[in-house]
């Protein structure tokens, strides 16, 4: 693995994929930096985090994905290694709030953003981020997150963490080939909320009743309605009410 250490930068993902572009680099070549100052999540949201507090990096994978109907696949792996790492460091409660942001009880502790580019020969190269909250204590004016050290009342090793996870990205993605079925078994068992009743924002301000069922093969979120009919939801097309 090869691991490029930065202080401070616009963002990991840009950084790496700028990098990608001009030459070949190694699979699960891994970006890190103290300090990020324009942090994407999902659909163009921003990602803020203390510099030097929080663990925030970019892996390269490739090799991977074979078509871009697969593209939730690489989502799967990876919220399910973070789970898997963290779960080491006996971290309660973890789940996976859809499509990837990284729970722990009722709180966001992390959240990855997948961005795929499908290059001149066919191939299909990914840029993983992650954003995990470490050791940043306060969140005053974010309610709904929280970190490894508040949760857990203690300081966290941010580098061993990283190898942590990066081992169990490597792990899911040579496995999945003979996994995979079990892989995304592991990932719904695991979904935020599932089958618990529970409010949703629709579109312009509708809201609904509904129990997370599960997920598409192309990663829609499978809800089951008051009238027992089951509707596939898109990435911020609902909002969850908790």
């Amino acid at each position: 693995m090869k691991l490029i250490k930065l202080d401070a930068i616009d963002s990991t993902n840009e950084f790496l994929k700028g990098l990608s572009n001009k030459r070949e680099f190694e699979n699960f070549t891994v970006v890190t930096a103290e300090n990020q100052t324009k942090g994407k999540g999902q659909m163009g949201a921003v990602w803020a985090s203390e510099a030097g507090k929080n663990l925030i990096l970019s892996v390269l994978v490739k090799d991977f994905l074979l078509d871009i109907c697969q593209i939730y696949n690489l989502n799967i792996i990876v919220s399910l290694a973070v789970i898997e790492a963290l779960e080491c460091y006996k971290i309660p409660d973890l789940s996976i709030k859809w499509p990837n942001d990284i729970m722990s009880y009722n709180k966001k502790i992390g959240g990855i953003l997948i961005e795929n580019s499908i290059k001149s020969d066919g191939s299909i190269v990914s840029i993983v981020g992650l954003g995990l909250n470490v050791n940043q204590t306060n969140f005053e004016k974010l309610p709904k997150a929280s970190s490894l050290a508040v949760i857990c009342d203690r300081k966290f090793n941010k580098e061993e963490l990283l190898f942590t996870i990066i081992a169990k990205i490597e792990y899911n993605v040579k496995s999945w080939e003979q996994h995979s079925e079990m892989l995304w078994s592991d990932y719904t068992s695991k979904l935020f909320k599932k089958g618990i009743p529970m409010a949703f924002n629709y579109g312009n301000n509708q809201k609904f009743m509904g129990i997370i069922q599960g997920i598409s093969s192309i990663g829609k979120l499978k809800i089951l309605l008051e009238d027992d009919s089951i509707s596939e939801f898109d990435i911020k097309e609902i909002q969850m009410l908790y």
